[in-house]
């Protein structure tokens, strides 16, 4: 059996082309909106879009809230983890507005509260610091959370059930809407190797259906999709791209690339009315449940493949209705002179919303066999192939680093590991004190002993994407690596005994961004297919160590360890309140602890 899966959303830009595909499937009525020139329905541009589409969602509009008093709160009789330096449990806490004021004994944060602090009582409960999610896609993620829904290995472990839900929704369309949905994976729920005309023609005959594939390199629809969206039979392939044919030559439903599938999903009218800004604040309300606090975008600019990208982030920040703060990373595909030219800085923002570094990328996915390997990968001769040449990783680098942007590397095979590390030691000797820098590879997969001490000698911290060691653990052991070599992946205690910082990521839409879920994950290590096997289990970590890999590391690699990421004086009060306490669950019950509320900024963003 072949498995189409040639990356991942990060590594390939998949959603690239995305944006433009929602533009060229409406138009907006902006008189009286751009300095009264009175244009009306005027098909949208880039800048038009993003000026009219927040203002007509009265974003840009709603005026910040009136300045009150600020209030004082202490939290007390319950369990709470500061995640400082000595992971101390304090008494109590308190905070004024926005701030923590004080942490310790419940006497000395009454006494600096004073008597007309409102007291909270935890009853018994865990309180820790806002879980932070260094690794996400949230800009383009929300559009696409927004109008697709969630069928992946999480929900169903079939194609069949994934299908039979697909039919009920079907049932239950209204007149002229799709059926829209992501995330389906041949590689891990059980089924055919993909959605052609066959399956999703018995789903439905008369309302189109489509699905991406979790990669976001893949996509299958009905014919009816294909009507709708006016594909004729002799359709073109576009450069790049593909829509697949079967063996006499026709159409079966398969779209490789997003230039083949946005030709048909953009015809569907939830695309129409996508607006990028109020999809990411309705998926921040959502996360609050997570106890998510920090997120993140590490592909800024491939939404409109360019750095406006930015000025979506801004526009929703100045909302007033973000219920999570943002830190973004620019993407490598758009020149760095864009960036540089629309004059967009690392720094730039606010505590809420922030550029942090800079993004590049070295290779594809090792569960998608476009990582690039030092060997072949199981009974193949290929060993993927690098993104960039190591000349051009290593120019981007220095190029960036010289100019003040942190960097965040992605390497998933263990030569795209080599070629990140020499282009760190490149950056080392232009004279750059990588300090500055505080390089992090991305997902980090493939890791051995030697790549290891290089990280620790230069500096370098790892992020990993933990659920390829719980999802696709097994389809690494039997497809992609042998039982030996898939030993390599995702080494969590090796990096943490070696002194090396690390973090865990969800990589959304890839996985799901559930924290309490990656801290068991990275504790027990047990595989979503087979829940017996542990993969590795040497490379199990404490739960003290994941939980500072979502809290206070993960802050420190987004250089925002001075504000958030753990419960300290003169931070942000950002904050979760659980109704156990993870270290004294049984370490498979974790992703079961309920979160009770979040806190961001001193407010409750989320009650249980």
């Amino acid at each position: 059996m072949k498995i189409e899966q040639p990356g991942c959303d990060c590594c390939g830009s998949a959603y690239a082309g995305l944006y433009d595909a929602c533009m060229r499937a409406r138009t907006v009525d902006v008189a009286g909106k751009q300095g009264g020139n009175g244009a009306a329905a005027m098909a949208i541009a880039r800048r038009s879009f993003l000026a009219g589409s927040m203002l007509a969602g009265g974003l840009l509009a709603s005026a910040p809230a009136l300045a009150r008093e600020a209030e004082t709160r202490v939290f007390r009789g319950g369990t709470i983890l500061t995640v400082d330096r000595s992971f101390s449990e304090a008494e109590a806490i308190a905070i004024r507005g926005n701030r923590i004021i004080a942490v310790g004994s419940e006497a000395r944060v009454m006494a600096a509260a004073g008597s007309a602090a409102t007291v909270i009582d935890l009853g018994g409960k865990t309180m820790l610091p806002g879980f932070i999610d260094p690794h996400t896609h949230v800009l383009a993620g929300a559009l696409v959370d927004n109008v697709m829904e969630n069928v992946g290995m999480t929900r169903f472990s079939t194609a069949a059930a994934v299908l039979d839900h697909l039919a009920e929704r079907a049932k239950a369309a209204a007149p002229g809407e799709w059926v829209m949905a992501r995330n389906f994976d041949p590689a891990l729920q059980t089924g055919p190797d993909a959605l052609t005309f066959a399956e999703l023609d018995a789903v439905s005959r008369d309302v189109p259906v489509f699905v991406m594939n979790a990669s976001g390199h893949l996509a299958y629809a009905n014919r009816k999709a294909f009507a709708a969206a006016n594909i004729p039979d002799d359709i073109a392939n576009p450069p790049g791209a593909e829509f697949v044919r079967d063996a006499e030559g026709r159409l079966n439903g398969v779209m490789k690339n997003n230039v083949a599938f946005l030709q048909v999903g953009q015809a569907a009218p939830a695309m129409a009315r996508a607006e990028p800004v109020s999809a990411l604040i309705a998926l921040l309300d959502k996360w609050g449940s997570f106890g998510l606090t920090t997120v993140s975008e590490l592909a800024l600019g491939t939404l409109t493949q360019s750095p406006q990208d930015a000025e979506l982030l801004m526009a929703a920040g100045r909302s007033g209705r973000l219920k999570a703060r943002i830190r973004a990373y620019p993407f490598y595909t758009i020149p760095t002179e864009a960036w540089d030219k629309a004059k967009v800085r690392p720094g730039d923002g606010d505590a809420l919303v922030r550029i942090a570094g800079f993004k590049l990328v070295a290779d594809g996915s090792n569960q998608g066999f476009t990582g690039f390997q030092r060997e072949p990968y199981l009974d193949s001769d290929s060993r993927g192939a690098p993104y960039v040449t190591t000349e051009e990783l290593t120019a981007t680098a220095i190029d960036r680093a010289r100019a003040g942007w942190p960097l965040a590397l992605h390497a998933n095979g263990d030569a795209a590991i080599d070629m990140v590390l020499d282009a760190c030691e490149a950056v080392r000797d232009a004279g750059i004190d990588l300090a500055t820098v505080r390089p992090r590879i991305e997902h980090c997969s493939m890791l051995h002993d030697g790549q290891i001490a290089r990280m620790k000698a230069l500096g370098v911290s790892a992020s990993f994407l933990i659920g390829h060691v719980h999802f696709w653990g097994v389809w690494m052991r039997d497809r992609v690596f042998g039982p030996e070599r898939v030993n390599l992946l995702g080494r969590l205690h090796s990096t943490q005994q070696a002194g090396v910082g690390y973090t865990l990521h969800s990589d959304f839409t890839v996985t799901d961004p559930d924290p309490l879920h990656m801290i068991q994950m990275a504790v027990t290590r047990n595989t979503w297919k087979e829940p017996e096997f542990v993969l590795n289990p040497d490379e199990r970590v404490g739960v003290e160590s994941a939980i500072r890999a979502i809290t206070y590391e993960a802050a420190w690699q987004l250089f925002s360890e001075h504000e958030i990421g753990s419960l300290e004086e003169g931070k942000l009060a950002d904050m979760v309140i659980l109704d156990q306490d993870p270290r004294k669950v049984p370490a498979a019950e974790i992703r079961s602890i309920r979160v009770l509320a979040t806190w961001m900024d001193g407010e409750m963003v989320y009650q249980a």
